[in-house]
């Protein structure tokens, strides 16, 4: 936004080209308008519409049976940097909770060998998921190097620290693990859902926490007071679950261009709206196109 904001002669034509320009939330709403966008609305992120991850029930079971009443916690999409801030997190944790199993689930599945081998340089019995390393009562860390599988991971632990935020990443999807019974904690740098982070603040419905240590006591808090953990995950999931209508807005929104071309409109712009054509030129100072 900085930098489109001082090249007003590119961005503001060229959004002056589009008819409607839709928002994840109003904050990127003013954006768009304040860069000369001219119709805009902002009826959610997409990335909210979709359902509750899939799970592979008999997967679930397994890892259920296996694992047992181990208290536990999961480290999901992770970047480098943040799977060593994990396993800080375990060594804190451990001497105060027997058995701890600490889940970590990397955002690129290829990273997952050298995290393990770095992670368990220091005498900890790690296992690796794309090895079929199983979870043994000795296992500390389980390093979940699999695509597809969040859905099974969130409900095992209950607990969910989303990757991407203690680094400059913009942070990962929360109502992902709160659409499925989790507490969420997430680090300080989720811009890329503000508007959800700031919501489920305004409900306490997210731990945001800066670093290791941290990290450390909102997972030693959720682990030792399930009362508490299931207060977080509630209010987290009162919100997942308002998004739902999220795709219906959004379709709202699109159905008068829809419906004008399944009637032969003009690339499917309503009625009153610029259209352009074959023969159609652009004006090349607005960006508009004439007839």
């Amino acid at each position: 936004f900085a930098r489109w904001r001082r090249l007003p002669g590119l961005i503001r034509p060229l959004l002056a080209g589009f008819s409607l320009c839709l928002a994840q939330d109003e904050g990127e709403g003013e954006r768009l308008r304040a860069l000369g966008a001219p119709s805009v609305k902002a009826p959610g992120n997409l990335k909210f519409a979709a359902g509750p991850l899939p799970v592979d029930a008999d997967e679930l079971r397994r890892l259920t049976g296996m694992i047992g009443d181990r208290p536990m916690w999961v480290a999901a999409s992770t970047h480098a940097g943040e799977e060593r801030i994990a396993a800080e997190v375990h060594n804190m944790l451990e001497p105060d909770h027997a058995g701890l199993l600490t889940m970590i689930v990397p955002r690129h599945p290829s990273r997952g060998p050298g995290i393990a081998k770095a992670l368990g340089a220091n005498g900890r019995l790690i296992a690796l998921r794309s090895a079929g390393q199983p979870v043994a009562p000795e296992t500390g860390i389980y390093v979940a190097d699999t695509l597809g599988e969040l859905g099974l991971f969130y409900r095992l632990c209950g607990i969910a620290f989303l990757g991407g935020s203690l680094i400059p990443h913009g942070g990962q999807n929360l109502l992902e693990p709160a659409r499925l019974g989790c507490a969420v904690i997430h680090g300080p740098h989720m811009s890329n859902f503000r508007a959800a982070v700031e919501e489920m603040r305004a409900a306490k419905a997210n731990i945001e926490v800066a670093d290791a240590a941290g990290l450390a006591a909102a997972v030693a808090s959720l682990l030792a007071n399930p009362e508490l953990r299931t207060k977080h995950a509630k209010a987290a999931h009162r919100i997942a679950a308002a998004k739902d209508g999220v795709l219906d807005s959004v379709v709202r929104e699109l159905a008068p261009f829809l419906d004008a071309l399944a009637q032969g409109g003009a690339r499917g712009a309503p009625a009153g709206t610029p259209s352009q054509d074959a023969g159609d030129t652009v004006d090349e100072e607005t960006g508009r196109a004439r007839a």
